[in-house]
């Protein structure tokens, strides 16, 4: 059993994550605490969401070049990220057994998990450009 230490400023910083449907990035969190009221210096915010994601309370999403975003779904699922406006939607599909049989195959490796990240354009901006 992992013990927690959920001080009051990473409690309003894990509230964020898990509030948000957006992965938000440690920019935005940082935005939106300051909107409920709070007063907390970058470097706080950035040590809560490390210290989160250690915990495995919430997932530190890598996506590109970008910054990092944040979720607080641990359950297995992917991702998809407009290649325009950068938003992130998840994906509940699995990923097929027979990929993850390929790349040991390919590699050698030992798989434990899989995380894809697929790229394509959102709706929203798909409407736009046809407009």
């Amino acid at each position: 059993m992992r013990t927690l230490n959920l001080t009051i400023q990473r409690q309003a910083v894990y509230d964020v994550v898990r509030h948000s449907e957006d992965h938000p990035t440690a920019a935005e969190v940082m935005n939106r605490l300051v909107e409920q009221g709070y007063n907390l210096a970058y470097g706080t915010v950035y040590n809560s969401l490390r210290y989160l994601t250690d915990k495995e309370l919430i997932r530190e999403l890598k996506l590109g070049e970008t910054a990092s975003r944040y979720d607080a779904r641990m359950d297995d699922h992917q991702h998809i990220m407009c290649e325009v406006c950068g938003k992130v939607d998840e994906v509940m599909t699995e990923v097929p057994p027979q990929w993850m049989k390929q790349v040991v195959e390919e590699t050698g490796y030992a798989i434990d998990h899989a995380h894809v990240v697929f790229g394509g354009v959102c709706a929203e901006c798909r409407n736009k450009r046809v407009k």
